[in-house]
């Protein structure tokens, strides 16, 4: 009985899957929210494209994109429309301008501080022991630990 089940199971798994069947009507609106989800960026994962994130957020705005199409927009004013609502953050290559200067040049700053951090510990831990000057009275007392060491052996 349970053998039959579980054929029935495994038979019943083909019928399950499907064709996958695109988002919208019209494949050129598809490949155009294809083409501008690329370019813009997920505002929750950050780090991920629009066309990339499985985000709700990202799911919404794909949603929104898809709407704007089919309003007859231009991907100019799409694109527009969300960086006036989301700023230039959204795009995934954002401008070189004076408010995202800091997204172009952060990366070199911090390569810049973290190369000097690493510099300046190196030389600091060049310094060896010897370069430190010694006095008589520990001269002395050196002379005797090691002039003690020999007779024990």
């Amino acid at each position: 009985m349970i053998w039959l089940a579980f054929i029935m199971v495994l038979a019943s798994g083909p019928t399950w899957a499907g064709e996958a069947r695109p988002l919208a009507d019209d494949p050129v609106a598809e490949a155009r929210l294809k083409h501008l989800a690329v370019e813009l960026r997920c505002l929750v994962c950050q780090n991920q494209t629009l066309a990339d994130s499985n985000a709700p957020l990202a799911e919404d705005l794909r949603r929104e994109v898809r709407e704007m199409i089919a309003k007859d927009m231009s991907d100019k004013e799409i694109i527009d429309f969300l960086v006036a609502r989301y700023g230039d953050f959204v795009l995934y290559r954002p401008p070189l301008k004076a408010t995202t200067s800091l997204l172009w040049v952060g990366p070199f700053v911090l390569l810049a501080i973290g190369a000097t951090a690493l510099v300046v510990s190196l030389r600091r831990r060049a310094t060896k022991v010897t370069d430190v000057p010694v006095t008589d009275e520990e001269h002395r007392r050196v002379e005797q630990l090691l002039s003690e060491g020999g007779k024990r052996s």
